[in-house]
């Protein structure tokens, strides 16, 4: 307990700080899809010109919420663009800490509910369409772009996609990397426990030859500069040839705590030996587990979800012995914005292993 309120005491010391110096505006809408009936809930945090006092989003009973101004009107100038992807069973509330976090650094970020994988949404039959979730984040990109005037103006060659769990692997491939269903299905032979094995087998994307091909397809934006994936999963699937050739630097940051599900040394640290070195960075944060990224629990948030859910209650936990998320998180943002930077400043390097 001393523990989380200590991490409490150090976000209300930073979020007014932010708000003051950097107002932030917030956004949500939907994205309407005729075509395929796969309508998009779209969230985007922004710089604000404000002075208007900002509301808590995305707080509820179990989670922290972030400060942001309603419908405010954007910042004049150009901002670098972030598109979020959460993992299975997530939403884009998991991760406000980052999207305002990062929008307070003067970007624009963007996240959806990818549908079928989100906390209030399991249908299966969208679940099994993950060839849909990096085209959520081109979606996503479309409806920034085309609305300079409600989110701000795009800077040119600087779109970055950020993604936790399977929103890693998302996020990969958008930028290029291509899975290959049979070589994941041979590798969940022999890794059986692994949590991308045992979700990929219940949402079964390759279950029918057209899914198959489509997941194994090119699904990247070629408008995406550069990546960040968090803790990602499935990625044993991804082909060594796509990702040896993968066009944008990335930075791939681990939870550093092994669970039988999901191990760093199988899945984030495996991942990076087959990435280009020279423009790949790696983190592993040695106290995070798998949901240090995810907002920050209230207390009596683990015992409202015990309730509901047994056994789901790990969510708040970290690593045992861990500092306090709020300390992980602001880690995690130095890191990020650190690498962005980098990323969208000409000639800098990115590779640190």
């Amino acid at each position: 307990m001393k523990t989380l309120l200590r991490a409490l005491f150090l976000l209300c010391l930073a979020t007014p700080a932010l708000a003051a110096e950097s107002p932030v505006g917030f956004k949500t809408a939907t994205l309407p899809d005729a075509k395929s009936q796969r309508p998009l809930e779209l969230a985007v945090w922004y710089p604000a010109a404000t002075a208007a006092k900002p509301e808590l989003i995305a707080d509820n009973a179990v989670f922290i919420g972030a400060l942001a101004v309603p419908d405010a009107a954007p910042a004049a100038g150009e901002h670098p663009l972030v598109v979020l992807s959460h993992g299975y069973g997530g939403n884009w509330g998991k991760l406000v800490w980052l999207a305002s976090a990062l929008a307070h650094k003067g970007y624009i970020v963007a996240a959806v509910n990818h549908p079928g994988t989100t906390t209030q949404d399991r249908s299966p039959q969208a679940a099994a369409q993950l060839w849909r979730r990096p085209a959520d984040l081109s979606r996503a990109i479309d409806a920034v772009l085309a609305q300079p005037k409600l989110f701000g103006a795009v800077a040119q060659h600087q779109i970055a996609a950020v993604g936790h769990s399977l929103g890693g692997w998302t996020v990969l491939e958008i930028a290029g990397a291509r899975f290959d269903p049979d070589l994941f299905s041979r590798d969940c032979a022999e890794h059986p426990k692994l949590g991308g094995c045992i979700g990929y087998q219940q949402m079964n994307p390759a279950g029918t030859p057209a899914g198959k091909a489509q997941l194994a397809a090119d699904l990247s934006d070629k408008r995406v500069t550069a990546i960040v994936s968090l803790d990602l999963g499935l990625s044993r699937g991804l082909t060594s040839a796509s990702l040896g050739a993968l066009p944008v630097p990335a930075l791939v940051i681990a939870g550093g705590v092994p669970t039988e599900d999901m191990s760093p040394e199988l899945e984030s640290a495996d991942m990076v030996k087959r990435l280009p070195k020279t423009s790949t960075q790696y983190v592993e944060i040695s106290d995070a587990t798998h949901f240090s990224f995810m907002s920050i629990c209230k207390p009596g948030g683990m015992a409202l979800i015990e309730e509901s859910s047994p056994g789901d209650g790990m969510i708040c936990r970290d690593g045992e012995g861990a500092r306090p998320r709020a300390v992980i998180q602001q880690q995690v943002v130095t890191l990020i914005s650190e690498f962005l930077t980098r990323a969208n400043t000409p000639g800098q390097k990115t590779s640190e292993r």
